[in-house]
């Protein structure tokens, strides 16, 4: 199973990357997914979650192929 992670903002700046790649056999959610490569560092609160650029749950289970994307809280002005 390949799996893309992307990290957009400020998740980019905090991480010191743009995006990591998860090889695996065993399904995961994206909480999951999160965890097996940022092992280290918490999920942020409300942080939003895509799978093939649609927005999920973090409980949504990933497929073998899929791409992965974390978005922190948007603000505006």
């Amino acid at each position: 199973m390949a799996i893309k992670i992307r990290y957009f903002a400020s998740l980019k700046d905090r991480l010191g990357r743009s995006e990591d790649q998860l090889l695996d056999t065993g399904a995961r959610s994206v909480l999951e997914v999160w965890q097996a490569v940022n092992a280290d560092k918490p999920l942020p609160d409300n942080v939003l979650a895509a799978v093939n650029m649609d927005y999920v749950s973090l409980e949504h289970i990933v497929q073998d192929g899929d791409e992965v994307a974390f978005f922190p809280p948007v603000t505006g002005g």
